[in-house]
């Protein structure tokens, strides 16, 4: 059997918070409708109390989602839930998110706060939001730097003042598979109420161990990931919805997980971030980067050729993508030129496919990549002096 995992996203919360990130109203709400048919279970819209304009957008996003969740962030300060539940309130399925650290660390020297307060404010503050809505999620911020005693507490605590989802972040991108993945499964085995609750995981990607992390949760008890749109968040981001979503699809032995997402429309989803924001995702970018399903390498294409699962192991069309990709360079093979030659409509004898592969090679070393224009020139360069009485491996 395999588990459901909720894909909580939170590319318009935490995603924006990335420099150079930050959407207006109208973005927002076009960015949450392409969530909405990607599939996403819940859609964390923003931090209302940040700004007028940030509740605004929290306040249009729940009105104009029917299908996802919509949640919005706050502080564990009755003022802050206040904020979110109204800007919320209109949700089809609101969810008010709301949030104090657990570390020694932001304790001690940044909340100014005991063990014992903090779980005082846990109580008060979920016991607070359910007035609002039975749909409640704790966060314990900087969860993975915490003591693990403190932090099964802390989830006790959270489920029995009403939090149906217990979120264990790991907000600074500091913890490794194996300590991230044991927190839940201790979290787990030590609670026998966190079975009638969701467990949630948020990685970031400091170590670039967001995915990695997020996955070991899964396999040791998470059944929510917190996520975004490529990659995109705090410092060097968040763990890339596409890339766990995919890990899940294609390893199903491994972590026995699915989800609820309608994975072809990944690439839509990340180009219409990348149009929004401004910010293109690097080539070699797993699943949706310009690269993913690119080949140059002449064993690669051969092989891909006469069998696409000898380098791929997704197909391009479940992710949304158009097809593979034959690049030609200088590194490519005769079988990948053939094959170009052959879509753009020549047929060529074996001398004439020595000739063009000689002057693309040439060309590549040039230019890095030969284009079907190049190809159609050098094809036709190639027919003109063999009408002329030149031999078909002139270069």
């Amino acid at each position: 059997m395999k588990k459901n995992v909720l894909i909580f996203d939170t590319t318009l919360r935490d995603g924006e918070q990335s420099p150079g990130c930050s959407m207006d109203i109208e973005q927002k709400i076009r960015m949450a409708h392409q969530l909405e048919r990607l599939g996403v279970d819940i859609i964390e819209a923003g931090f209302p109390i940040a700004s007028d304009g940030d509740f605004r957008a929290v306040q249009a996003v729940a009105q104009a989602i029917k299908s996802s969740s919509v949640a919005a962030l706050c502080r564990a300060k009755f003022p802050d839930i206040e904020c979110a539940w109204e800007a919320i309130k209109d949700a089809d399925n609101p969810r008010i998110h709301t949030f104090i650290a657990t570390s020694k660390l932001h304790m001690e020297y940044k909340l100014r706060m005991t063990p014992g307060q903090v779980l005082k404010a846990i109580t008060e503050c979920v016991s607070f939001a359910k007035q609002f809505t039975e749909n409640v999620e704790f966060s314990a911020e900087d969860a993975s730097r915490s003591d693990l005693d403190f932090i099964v507490e802390v989830t006790k605590v959270a489920i029995q003042a009403g939090a149906t989802t217990v979120n264990l972040p790991d907000t600074v991108g500091y913890a490794t598979p194996s300590e991230y993945g044991r927190m839940f499964a201790e979290v787990r085995r030590q609670l026998p109420d966190s079975r009638r609750i969701h467990l949630s995981a948020h990685t970031h990607n400091d170590l670039g161990l967001a995915v990695a992390n997020s996955l070991s949760a899964i396999e040791n008890g998470a059944d929510q990931v917190e996520c975004t749109i490529n990659g995109i968040g705090e410092r060097a981001g968040n763990a890339a919805l596409e890339e766990i979503v995919m890990a899940l699809n294609t390893r199903p032995n491994i972590y026995k997980a699915k989800t609820n997402l309608n994975t072809q429309q990944l690439i839509a989803t990340s180009q219409l971030l990348t149009e929004i924001t401004g910010v293109t995702v690097q080539p070699n970018k797993a699943i949706v980067g310009k690269n993913a399903f690119a080949h140059e390498a002449g064993i690669h294409q051969h092989g891909v050729l006469n069998n696409t699962l000898t380098y791929e192991i997704i197909t391009p069309e479940s992710v949304g993508a158009a097809g593979n990709q034959l690049v030609i360079g200088k590194h490519s093979g005769r079988h990948a030129l053939h094959f170009r030659c052959r879509n753009l409509g020549y047929s060529l004898s074996d001398d004439e496919l020595e000739n063009v592969y000689k002057q693309a090679i040439h060309l590549a070393d040039a230019k890095k990549e030969i284009l079907d224009d190049d190809l159609r020139t050098i094809v036709a360069g190639m027919k003109s002096e063999f009408k002329n009485g030149y031999s078909p491996n002139t270069i």
